[in-house]
């Protein structure tokens, strides 16, 4: 019964900190272009033969 004292804070603190970095990528433009990403990985401009 005493871990619940030390568990349940730290699952808060977790869940928060995931919290927390969603709202940053959100926030600086991560999921701005997904479809760019896609295509991105298919373009063979760099290459050198």
């Amino acid at each position: 019964m005493t871990s619940l004292l030390f568990l349940i804070p730290a699952a808060l603190a977790l869940g928060g900190f995931g919290l927390a970095a969603f709202l940053w990528a959100l926030n600086s433009g991560q999921y701005d272009d997904l479809e760019g990403a896609a295509l991105r990985v298919l373009d063979d401009a760099d290459i050198q033969p």
